[in-house]
């Protein structure tokens, strides 16, 4: 049975020529086992596949005459504009017409969707959205919240550790992910009310591996492979990590560390706590970028992540 993944195809900078570039790529690869729904104009669509050779069998398109734009208000937009690529493509994804859903388009009408038509699973108090953080030695660890909820209690950030290890776990294809707490000393007591409250319930939590507190200078190093905060931290987090790689390009060096902080190696994020797959990429995706997305997408269907994090937190709710 062939996985069924819709791509807002009009979502993005560069929509929609890099996001068929990046279908393109991803069929390349020979992955002969999803189904790409292609949501957005039809004759516009049409245009550029002219371009590609991938089967008619592996793809369908779904006509949606409108577009939320990046300065529009989510929800007015979304509630407005039921025509447009990314209502119609949570509605596809609510009714079970589709099995994940991709836009690189309006984050905010995204986060919407996300929250009011797929909606939070049972027993989870907030959705959250990671990054991802590339370490030295090569490898891959992941940060959360990266901006999601700037403001927290210390059960949200204890709920983030748990959806933060099941990622790692079945995406990143770490085994028994370690979790740290971002904090400014290494010691117990150390930080704010929010990282002093949060401790001892990451240091009871049996669904993860907690090593303590992690530090600055630990986020691109491999002592933890989960590292957890509130999203105001995370975002400063985020955006600096960004800017290390602007500077970077702007300078002229190469360098294999420093290029792997380019966002289009990993696509998008998705939304971890809500009832279906949604992964949301940055308005200036290109083709590499919006392949990455399928994959991750692909991967979190084949993986059954959505239900493992659901049955994880049935576990925490009958204990």
């Amino acid at each position: 049975m062939m996985i069924r993944i819709g791509l807002d195809m009009m979502g993005g900078d560069y929509a929609p020529l890099e996001a068929m570039k990046g279908v393109d790529a991803f069929f390349r690869e020979g992955n002969s086992h999803a189904h790409l729904v292609l949501i957005g104009r039809e004759p516009e669509i049409r245009e550029h596949l002219s371009s590609f050779s991938f089967p008619e069998t592996n793809y369908s398109i779904i006509h949606a005459p409108s577009v939320i734009e990046m300065h529009e208000h989510p929800t007015k937009a979304l509630k407005e504009k039921q025509d447009s690529s990314i209502a119609i493509g949570f509605h596809l994804l609510e009714t079970g017409k589709i099995e994940a859903f991709i836009s690189a388009g309006n984050t905010g009408a995204m986060m919407v969707g996300s929250l009011f038509v797929i909606k939070t699973m049972e027993g989870i108090l907030r959705p959250t959205i990671g990054t991802y953080l590339p370490r030295e030695d090569g490898s891959l660890g992941v940060l959360l919240d990266a901006g999601m909820n700037a403001d927290c209690k210390p059960e949200n950030l204890n709920q983030f550790a748990v959806l933060g290890s099941l990622f790692a776990e079945h995406i990143l294809g770490i085994q028994q992910p370690k979790v740290g707490l971002i904090n400014i000393g290494e010691e117990e007591g150390k930080g704010n009310l929010l990282t002093q409250a949060t401790y001892p319930l990451l240091k009871e939590n049996n669904l993860i591996h907690f090593i303590g507190n992690v530090e600055g200078r630990d986020i691109l190093l491999n002592k933890a492979d989960v590292f957890v905060c509130e999203g105001f931290t995370g975002n400063v987090i985020l955006k600096f990590a960004e800017s290390i790689y602007d500077i970077v390009k702007r300078r002229n060096i190469h360098d294999e560390h420093f290029d792997r902080f380019n966002f289009e190696t990993y696509g998008g994020v998705p939304v971890l706590g809500i009832s279906k797959p949604v992964i949301i990429g940055h308005g200036i995706s290109h083709a590499t970028a919006f392949k990455n997305m399928i994959r991750t997408a692909d991967r979190m269907i084949k993986t059954d992540l959505t239900g493992r994090i659901r049955n994880s937190f049935a576990e925490i709710t009958q204990s």
